[in-house]
């Protein structure tokens, strides 16, 4: 049985407004999610992205201990939708091993890393 791709973009991705910052919130299956479901799941995350672009782009990685190759492609993507839409990406809920993978691949220095969603929309709004 295949799953239809917005089902798939439900189940591993929750998209939140804040104003207009949008809130990116992947869920730890995620690190589950294989590489062939990853492309439709993007796309349909992508697509209201496109119609209706946030000023900035927060990515929620609280819940995810890990990921690999096609979820580092996702959030390129992700980044150059940001920018060509004049705004930025920023990561929240980094933890450690991520860290690690981001500055192993340099990645680490086009996105800022805030702990917590919080301390990323304060950033971001400028307000507490």
């Amino acid at each position: 049985m295949v799953r239809s791709e917005a089902l798939l973009a439900d189940e591993y991705f929750q998209v939140k407004r804040h104003g207009d910052v949008a809130v990116v919130i992947p869920s730890p299956e995620v690190e589950q999610l294989p590489e062939s479901l990853m492309q439709p799941a993007a796309a349909m995350l992508l697509s209201p992205l496109k119609e209706d672009p946030p000023s900035n782009l927060i990515v929620d990685l609280a819940g995810v201990r890990y990921f690999g190759s096609a979820f580092i492609t996702l959030l390129l993507r992700l980044h150059l939708i940001s920018k060509n839409q004049g705004s930025e990406l920023i990561l929240s809920g980094v933890n450690s091993r991520i860290r690690e993978l981001l500055k192993t691949t340099a990645l680490d220095t086009i996105w800022a890393l805030y702990e917590t969603r919080q301390e990323a929309l304060e950033a971001l709004t400028g307000s507490d």
